[in-house]
């Protein structure tokens, strides 16, 4: 059976931990093997991102250590995903583990890039029957360029209808530290993507990160709209019980 490692980030960890379980309850069901390093903590991508390099980097020597005997690294945000592939190279560009921090890269998947792409798995049976609208984030879409991955897993899930809503690449404000910094501006901007999925007519958001998720959500209920926000692995951990074996037959 294949092992994978979850990455599971801090949202997930402390305000989203049925995510990281739903997670592991679908790539178990398609047949992998799941672990949880124990020892894994931030990735590092506030510092980061607000120009404190040199603080965000023994977190990343960390992921390094901690995960560096996992063949196969998914995580529930393409935000995090982005931060291990795309921007660990740069953060270690002159320390002796640039190459390690290159490769632990290329090992490192976002949840539904890894189903699509590495399982080849689209159809997990799962049963979701509402009208569901997708937020493409930023990281998952302009770093790691996944477009039609999340909503291949989607189209596949019974009873559920999919709508695109008006301008759904448009960025929610979160962009983590950018929502306390620039609070209005943030606000603002998730005032335009809650207002884009009321024209949908959904029921449901989704998308691949839970950061995002949190500021639509809380925008939409500031707004005492009835549409509520899930995570993508959540759709697909309310599952119909199939063999392994038909689910990888139908993705063929």
């Amino acid at each position: 059976m294949p092992k994978v490692a979850l990455f599971i980030p801090c949202f997930v960890d402390q305000l989203m931990p049925q995510v990281g379980l739903d997670m592991a309850a679908v790539l178990r069901r398609v047949g992998y093997e799941v672990a949880f390093p124990e020892e894994q903590t931030c990735c590092g991508q506030p510092g980061f991102n607000s120009g404190y390099w040199n603080d965000a980097r023994p977190l990343a020597e960390r992921f390094l250590r901690v995960f560096r005997d996992c063949e196969l690294i998914v995580a529930p945000s393409g935000s995090c995903t982005t931060m291990v592939r795309v921007f660990y190279p740069q953060l270690l560009a002159d320390s002796p583990l640039a190459g390690e921090a290159t490769q632990i890269g290329k090992r490192t998947f976002e949840f539904s890039e890894f189903m699509v792409a590495v399982a080849k798995v689209t159809d997990v049976g799962a049963d979701f029957p509402h009208k569901v609208t997708y937020h493409d984030a930023c990281h998952a879409l302009r770093e790691l360029h996944l477009k039609h991955e999340p909503r291949k897993l989607l189209a596949r899930v019974r009873g559920l209808e999919l709508v695109e809503m008006p301008f759904s690449e448009e960025c929610c404000g979160f962009g983590g530290t950018f929502s306390t910094k620039f609070g209005m501006i943030s606000s603002a901007m998730g005032d335009t993507k809650a207002g884009n999925a009321a024209k949908s007519g959904a029921e449901y958001v989704t998308s691949t990160d839970p950061s995002c998720l949190m500021q639509i959500d809380g925008i939409l209920r500031r707004r005492n709209s009835p549409i509520r926000t899930i995570h993508i692995a959540s759709i697909l951990a309310r599952t119909v019980p199939r063999s392994v074996g038909s689910m990888r037959r139908e993705a063929r």
